[in-house]
C-alpha cells in the first residue's frame, strides 16, 4: 500500500473556548510567526507533548514503506474516509452560513421567525449581485430586524485574507488563514489575451496538505493537517470574484486542483460544489466545476452517481510499477481498477468526458512507448487528455520534459485517435502552477525508493 501521511487529533470538548475569537485575531504577528506543530513529530516533540498524553493522537499511512525516524506509521485506513474529519467545528454559538445549502439556510431562516423569501435576499447578498457579503453591514434591502438577528447568530466569514501574490502571467496566488491559525492557497488564473472564450479560474483547495504523498507534488511533502470544511471552500470562490472580477472579468471556472486530494474530503466537496452551481447564487455551470482525483476508486464511484460536475483523474504513468512509485495511492487501486470503474460508470452519463491529466516526467513517463501505453489504456473512455509539464520545486528529484518531446507526445497520441490538449504552465515564478501549492515543515512525508531502471534520470535531475 502507499504511503499516507497525515494527523488526526481528537480533543476534548472542554478543551475548546467557549468564544470564537474574531477573524482578525487570526492575522496578528503572533499567529503568523508560531506556525502549527508538523504533524510527522514524534509524541515526545515537546510542542505535542501535552495533546499525546491526555488525549488521543492519531497518526496515519500505509504500512509498506518504512518511514524516518521523525515519522510514526499506523494503519493505512484514513484516506478511505469520505470527509469524516470536515475540520474544526464552529466554536461559538454563531452559524456559519456559507456552511449551508440553500434548502439548510432556508430552514434556518424560518426557524428563527421569518420568511423563507428573507433567505433567498439573504442568498443573493453572499453569493450574487456583486455584493458578496462579508458582514451584516453589507446587506442593504434586508429588513432591519433580520439584519440585527444575523449579526447576532451567523458568522459571514471562514476565511480571512492574509496575501496576494501576482505572478508574471498575471496569475494571482491567494493565501488565507483559517480559524486554527493553517494557512490555505487558491490560485486564481485570468484568461490568456488570445482566448476569445474569456474563461477565468479559480483553483480551490479541499484540505491543508496532502495525505497521497505524490512524488512530484510539493503540497505532497506536508503530509494531511485536515480537511476543509464546506464554507472553506466556498469561500474561496466568493473572495475570487469579490477580489477579481473587476480587474479581469467574471470567474468562470472553478477547478478543484488546489491543496489537498478532494475525494479524501468528499462530503465537504460535494456539498461546496452543490453550492457553487445554485442558479440564484455564484451559478457555476456543473461542465465549468471540475474536481480531481489522484485515484480514490470508491470516492470516485460515489462522486460520477451524486454530481454533474466534470471529473479530471491524474493518471501521470502508464504503467503500474512507474505509478506505485509516483503515486502510491496506486498501490490500493491500480490502473486497471480505475480505468474499468470508469468505463464501467460513464455507461450511465450521457455527453460527459473525463479529464486525465497527465505531468510529464523527463525520462520518467514521456517515452514513444508510453504515448501507445495511455492510448491503449484509454481505450472505451469518453475523455480528453491534458499533458502538463511538470513544475519544479524544493526538494524535488524530477525535470521537466522538453517542449519539443511534449509536441512529439501529443501528436503521437492525436494520431492514436486521442483527444489530447497541451496545457502550458501559469505562475510557476511565484510557486503558484499546478503541484507547487503549499509549506512544508522541515520534516517531511517521504520520498520512495526510486525503481533501478530510472535512478539514472532522477540522478541528472539532482
Amino acid at each position: 500500500m502507499g504511503c499516507m501521511w497525515l494527523r488526526r487529533i481528537l480533543l476534548r470538548p472542554t478543551s475548546l473556548p467557549l468564544q470564537k475569537p474574531p477573524m482578525a485575531a487570526l492575522l496578528t504577528p503572533a499567529t503568523l510567526q508560531n506556525p502549527v506543530s508538523s504533524p510527522f513529530l514524534k509524541p515526545s516533540t515537546p510542542s505535542l507533548t501535552p495533546l499525546a498524553s491526555s488525549h488521543r493522537r492519531l497518526l496515519s499511512t500505509a504500512a509498506s514503506c518504512s518511514p524516518p525516524r521523525s515519522l510514526v506509521s499506523v494503519d493505512e485506513t484514513s484516506f478511505d474516509s469520505g470527509g469524516e474529519r470536515s475540520g474544526i467545528t464552529n466554536r461559538s454559538s454563531k452559524v456559519l452560513l456559507k456552511g449551508m445549502r440553500y434548502d439548510e439556510l432556508e430552514k434556518w431562516v424560518q426557524s428563527h421567525g421569518y420568511r423563507p423569501g428573507q433567505a433567498l435576499m439573504l442568498w443573493k447578498r453572499i453569493y450574487g449581485n456583486g455584493i458578496w457579503a462579508h458582514h451584516s453591514d453589507q446587506l442593504e434591502g434586508l429588513n432591519k430586524d433580520f439584519k440585527k438577528m444575523l449579526s447576532e447568530s451567523a458568522e459571514f466569514k471562514a476565511l480571512a485574507l492574509k496575501q496576494v501574490i501576482t505572478a508574471a502571467d498575471g496569475t494571482r496566488k491567494i493565501l488565507f488563514t483559517l480559524e486554527d491559525g493553517l494557512v490555505i492557497e487558491t490560485v486564481v488564473i485570468p484568461s490568456v489575451a488570445s482566448d476569445s472564450r474569456s474563461r477565468n479560474t479559480v483553483c480551490v483547495s479541499s484540505q491543508v496538505g496532502c495525505a497521497m504523498n505524490c512524488q512530484f507534488c510539493y503540497t505532497g511533502r506536508m503530509g494531511l493537517r485536515r480537511n476543509l470544511t464546506a464554507a472553506e471552500i466556498v469561500e474561496q470562490a466568493v473572495f475570487a470574484r469579490s477580489l477579481f472580477t473587476s480587474e479581469v472579468g467574471d470567474i468562470t471556472n472553478v477547478v478543484f486542483m488546489g491543496m489537498g486530494e478532494p475525494l479524501q474530503n468528499i462530503d465537504n466537496v460535494l456539498k461546496a460544489a452543490d453550492i457553487m452551481l445554485h442558479d440564484q447564487g455564484l451559478y457555476f455551470s456543473p461542465r465549468k466545476v471540475t474536481v480531481s482525483t489522484s485515484g480514490l476508486v470508491p470516492q470516485m464511484r460515489r462522486f460520477l452517481k451524486e454530481s454533474n460536475c466534470a471529473l479530471a483523474v491524474s493518471l501521470n504513468a502508464t504503467t503500474d510499477e512507474v505509478r506505485n512509485w509516483i503515486m502510491p495511492i496506486n498501490r490500493k487501486y491500480k490502473l486497471d481498477l480505475l480505468l474499468q470503474t470508469l468505463r464501467e460508470e460513464l455507461r450511465f452519463k450521457s455527453n460527459y468526458k473525463v479529464l486525465f491529466e497527465y505531468v510529464m516526467l523527463a525520462g520518467i513517463n514521456d517515452s514513444i512507448e508510453d504515448a501507445k501505453r495511455l492510448a491503449d489504456l484509454v481505450q472505451g473512455i469518453p475523455c480528453k487528455i491534458n499533458l502538463l509539464s511538470f513544475n519544479p520545486h524544493s526538494g524535488s528529484q524530477f525535470r521537466p520534459t522538453s517542449e519539443e518531446k511534449m509536441v512529439e507526445f501529443r501528436n503521437l497520441l492525436a494520431e492514436l485517435g486521442c483527444r489530447v490538449f497541451l496545457r502550458s504552465s501559469r505562475g510557476d515564478d511565484q510557486m503558484a502552477a499546478c503541484g507547487q501549492l503549499g509549506n512544508p515543515d522541515v520534516v517531511q512525508a517521504p520520498l520512495l525508493r526510486v525503481p533501478e531502471q530510472f535512478k539514472m534520470a532522477v540522478e541528472v535531475s539532482a
